[in-house]
């Protein structure tokens, strides 16, 4: 027999809905403050960002896919966009024949240091300003709670991580 849904309560349905739109709705500004300022979509500006915090700003192709954690095919297109781009290239991987290295170009550096500052203005001005340091680390103390919960819950159709 077929148990009844749990559904949410009133209190637990606005809660999720209200993370869920906000949530949708932050990104969708920010996404749109950056192209606006800078010309560089969110997945540019990601890709940019990694490469440019990395002590030499290159990196095998697997470990800036993992750091950004995507698909290999939606890497490999905005590889391609930043390529297109002048951005970025790409050299095979001495160590490894079957891989690439992504690199950051002069003019992929300059974008994220001209980008990155009205970003972070836009960030504090559209989130980190609306809270106190208090709702900044409750904030944080519940989000890293998540991600330990999910970090242990396998994806569907993936087994369970090791431990």
């Amino acid at each position: 027999m077929p148990t009844e849904p749990n559904w949410l309560d009133p209190r637990e349905d606005r809660a999720w809905r209200a993370f869920r739109h906000a949530h949708r709705q932050l990104s969708l500004r920010l996404h749109r403050h950056l192209l606006q300022d800078s010309g560089l979509t969110e997945a540019d500006y990601l890709i940019l960002a990694v490469l440019s915090e990395h002590p030499t700003g290159r990196m095998p192709a697997q470990e800036l896919c993992a750091s950004l954690e995507w698909e290999k095919s939606r890497l490999s297109h905005q590889i391609r966009r930043g390529e297109h781009l002048g951005l970025i290239d790409r050299e095979p991987n001495p160590a490894d024949a079957r891989s690439v290295i992504i690199g950051l170009l002069p003019a992929g550096r300059r974008a994220i240091e001209d980008a990155a500052p009205q970003h972070v203005h836009n960030v504090r001005r559209h989130f980190i300003g609306l809270f106190t340091p208090a709702e900044l680390d409750m904030l944080t103390a519940l989000h890293e709670r998540v991600l330990r919960h999910l970090a242990e819950e396998p994806f569907p159709g993936q087994s369970a991580p090791d431990g």
